[in-house]
């Protein structure tokens, strides 16, 4: 009777081991930040740190008014995280994905790169936080990108996944938020890919963050820079 008992509660348990299983594949299919194995991607690098911050310059219609619009030399960025032993940046193009660094660097100018850090990490990116950031962005993985720059979860575009990476998932509010209006867009080009994507509606009150405001902010560092 007792052997009974313990063979029911051993088939009860592997069934109900993998039900959860089955609903956490649903949930994550081909989980990225747990299963990265099969992606290419650099080895481990005492020079990078997960969490940190990476800044390009891309050559694109699009990212040559960004960088008008913000008297920058940057266009885009992402963050680094460690995946399996491998470097990663997480980036919001089309999809928002994981890019191996050795991939990353090729899409700027000139492969030219430059990384920023929190200027406490040692203190405050600690395990803990890092995976809860990890944990984060999940939720954005495959999302389209959001050529609108609206502040919404929808889509979402590259300054924007990184700030609210840190603010929801670390509690740390990198930079200020600025409204649309507050950039420089007044230059034809800027004035060109603002007509192709808003018509003669622009939303100039539009809460939005730029890849210079994050490479600006005072709470990070430099700690390398290709340019």
């Amino acid at each position: 009777m007792k052997k009974t008992k313990y063979i029911f509660l051993a088939i009860t348990f592997i069934l109900s081991f993998s039900f959860a299983l089955f609903i956490a594949m649903r949930v994550f299919p081909n989980n990225p930040f747990s299963q990265a194995k099969n992606i290419s991607a650099v080895a481990s690098s005492e020079q990078f740190q997960d969490g940190d911050l990476i800044f390009q310059t891309s050559e694109s219609s699009q990212c040559e008014a960004v960088r008008i619009a913000t008297n920058s030399k940057f266009s885009h960025c992402g963050i680094l995280y460690y995946i399996n032993g491998n470097l990663f940046v997480y980036e919001a193009v089309q999809p928002v994905k994981l890019t191996p660094f050795s991939q990353w660097i090729q899409h700027g100018k000139e492969g030219k790169y430059a990384v920023k850090r929190l200027k406490n990490a040692a203190k405050v990116l600690n395990p803990a936080t890092l995976q809860k950031m990890k944990d984060y962005s999940q939720q954005f993985n495959g999302k389209d990108y959001d050529a609108y720059f609206e502040w919404s979860d929808t889509r979402i575009y590259c300054s924007e996944l990184i700030w609210k990476i840190y603010k929801n998932a670390a509690d740390i509010e990198l930079c200020k938020l600025r409204e649309l209006k507050s950039f420089n867009l007044s230059d034809n080009r800027v004035q060109k890919i603002l007509k192709e994507r808003y018509g003669n509606d622009i939303p100039l009150q539009e809460k939005v963050v730029a890849p210079s405001d994050l490479y600006e902010s005072d709470l990070l560092t430099t700690v390398i820079d290709t340019y």
